[in-house]
C-alpha cells in the first residue's frame, strides 16, 4: 500500500498531528436495527501535516459520495445561532459590495438554503450548489434554486456555459470537505466575475490546536485550514486573499475574502496581521504541531474518569446534540450506550436513530424532561450558550450541564 501524499502539492506527510484510531463516518446515523449495526463500517482517522505546504489533512480518502449521500442528516436551519450568523453576513456583504437586483450570489454547499434565503428576500438572484439531495430538496421547497451536485472546475464551467457568472460566491464550512482541494478552488476562479468576491469560512487550525478541538476532526473534513495553507491553494488558481476576519463560530473560524489576482480590491491590514500570528505560532514549520496528541489524551482521560465516577455514584448521564464532533469525541473516548443513556437532538431526521459507533439512541429534546438525567453532556460545545439558555429548566431537578472540550467543566450555573 503506497504512502499517502499531500492532497494539494503531493508532498510528504511528514508530521503527525493526532491519530484518533478507527471510527465510523461521523454523520452516518444508524437505524436501530441489528442489520444496520452489523453493516457499519469504520476508517482510520489520522491527521498529518504536509512538510512542504503545511496543509493539515486526514490520511484516509473516504469517497465523498459515501459521506454526502442523499440522506445526509445535517440541516443548517436547525441551529438558530447559525441562521442568525448567516443573516448578519448577508446584510453586511450586500452593503459592502453594493449587491442588488442585477447581482448573482452563488453558494457552494448551500445545504437547505439557510443563507441564500436572506439574499433572495433582498431581491438578489441566487443559486445554490449542494451535493446532498435531501438538503437541496428542502432548499428548493423554500424557493431557492439549487443544483444537486458536487462543486469543482467542471461544475463551474458547465454553469458558466449556461450564462452564470457570480458577483459573490460564498463557501461556508466546505473548503475542508473536498478531497481534491485545488480542483475545488479552481471552480471559484472559473465562475467568479472579474471584480467578483468569494468568501470562505472555515474553522481555524490555530484554534483547533490551541483549544484542543480534536473533536472537529472527522472523515468529511479532509483538510484543517490555516490562512497560510489557504493562500497557497487559492494562489495556485489565480485568486488572492485581500481581507480576513476572525469569527466566533465553530469554536473560532476565519472568514477569508478573495478575488482574482487582477481585481481592484485593496489588501486589508488584517491579512498581514494573521500571517504574523500563524508564523509566531509555528504553523509554517513542524514545531507548531508538536505536543497536540498529549493534550488530546488528557481530555479523554478526564472525561472517562468523570463518566466512571458518575456511574459508580449511580448518577444518570445523557447528552445534548447528535453532532458530528460529538461522534468523534465519543468514539475516541470509547464511550457507548452503557455510559451515556441517550442523546437528544432537535433534528427529526436524526431522532429514532443511533449515533455511529457508540450506538447511543437519539431522542427528541422532551426526553430530558421525561427522564431527568443528573448530567447532560453538551457535545456541540460551540453551541453551549444557546443550549444552556434554551434548557435552563434542567436545574428544576438539580441537573447539570457538562462540557469536556477543551477541559472538563460541570456548569454549576446554567449559562455559565
Amino acid at each position: 500500500m503506497s504512502e499517502p501524499r499531500c492532497r494539494f502539492c503531493a508532498g510528504r506527510l511528514d508530521i503527525s498531528l493526532v491519530d484518533l484510531g478507527t471510527t465510523p463516518l461521523a454523520n452516518n446515523y444508524l437505524p436501530d436495527t441489528p442489520e444496520a449495526i452489523a453493516a457499519e463500517t469504520a476508517f482510520p482517522l489520522h491527521v498529518k501535516v504536509c512538510g512542504s505546504c503545511y496543509l493539515a489533512q486526514v490520511t484516509e480518502n473516504v469517497d465523498p459520495t459515501a459521506i454526502f449521500r442523499h440522506d445526509y442528516a445535517y440541516l443548517s436551519s436547525y441551529s438558530a445561532a447559525w441562521v442568525a450568523h448567516a443573516g448578519i453576513y448577508a446584510k453586511q456583504i450586500i452593503a459592502r459590495f453594493d449587491l442588488g437586483p442585477r447581482s448573482l450570489v452563488v453558494e457552494v454547499a448551500s445545504n437547505d438554503g439557510y443563507l441564500l434565503r436572506h439574499f433572495d428576500a433582498a431581491g438578489i438572484a441566487v443559486l445554490g450548489v449542494e451535493p446532498a439531495g435531501h438538503a437541496a430538496e428542502v432548499a428548493r421547497s423554500a424557493g431557492i434554486d439549487t443544483r444537486i451536485e458536487f462543486f469543482n472546475e467542471q461544475t463551474a464551467r458547465a454553469l458558466l456555459a449556461e450564462g452564470y457568472g457570480a458577483d459573490l460566491m460564498a463557501a461556508n464550512n466546505v473548503f475542508a470537505h473536498v478531497p481534491d482541494i485545488k480542483d475545488f478552488a479552481n471552480g471559484f476562479s472559473v465562475l467568479l466575475k472579474p471584480e467578483g468576491v468569494v468568501t470562505f469560512e472555515f474553522p481555524h487550525l490555530l484554534n483547533l490546536i490551541n483549544l484542543v478541538q480534536f473533536d472537529t476532526i472527522y472523515h468529511e473534513h479532509y483538510s484543517y485550514l490555516s490562512l497560510l495553507a489557504v493562500e497557497r491553494v487559492l494562489g495556485s488558481v489565480g485568486l488572492r486573499v485581500f481581507d480576513v476576519e476572525e469569527l466566533p463560530t465553530h469554536g473560532g473560524s476565519l472568514r477569508v475574502f478573495a478575488c482574482h489576482e487582477s481585481a481592484s480590491h485593496t489588501m486589508a491590514k488584517t491579512v498581514a496581521a494573521m500571517r504574523a500570528r500563524e508564523s509566531q505560532a509555528g504553523l509554517g514549520g513542524p514545531e507548531g504541531y508538536k505536543g497536540f496528541t498529549g493534550k488530546v489524551e488528557t481530555v479523554r482521560e478526564n472525561f472517562v474518569a468523570f463518566i466512571n465516577q458518575a456511574k459508580q455514584q449511580g448518577r444518570s448521564v445523557a447528552a445534548y446534540g447528535a453532532a458530528a464532533k460529538g461522534n468523534t469525541f465519543l468514539n475516541y473516548c470509547g464511550i457507548g450506550k452503557d455510559q451515556i443513556d441517550f442523546v437528544v437532538d432537535q433534528s427529526l431526521e436524526k431522532q429514532g436513530n443511533l449515533l455511529p459507533g457508540s450506538h447511543i439512541p437519539i431522542l427528541a429534546p422532551e426526553a430530558l424532561i421525561d427522564r431527568q438525567p443528573d448530567f447532560v453532556v453538551i457535545l456541540p460545545w460551540n453551541l453551549r450558550d444557546e443550549i444552556t439558555r434554551s434548557y435552563r429548566h434542567i436545574t428544576d431537578w438539580d441537573g447539570r450541564f457538562v462540557v469536556a472540550v477543551p477541559e472538563l467543566k460541570v456548569l454549576e450555573d446554567v449559562g455559565a
